[in-house]
């Protein structure tokens, strides 16, 4: 159980550093649901059922389709 948990926390480290250093938005955001799908498997390990649930509707889903939205229907730049 420990290892279990270590690992996804390990994996929420790798993917916050992950979103934060990638230049394409699309990416950042695709990583950030990766992020917070995680967050809900470490909860739901935690037996937080509740928050675990919560994360995976708002942070995993609803979030990450709100930013996909967003960045449609903005101009998209890249860095050079």
């Amino acid at each position: 159980m420990v290892s279990l948990s270590i690992f996804f926390q390990v994996l929420i480290v790798v993917c916050a550093v992950a979103a934060v250093f990638t230049h394409d938005l699309l990416a950042a955001v695709a990583i950030f649901g990766a992020f917070s799908f995680f967050s809900a498997i470490y909860f739901a390990i935690l037996g937080a059922l509740d928050v675990a649930f919560t994360e995976a509707a708002v942070g995993a889903v609803i979030t990450t389709v709100f930013f996909v939205t967003a960045i449609f229907r903005t101009a998209r730049r890249t860095k050079r």
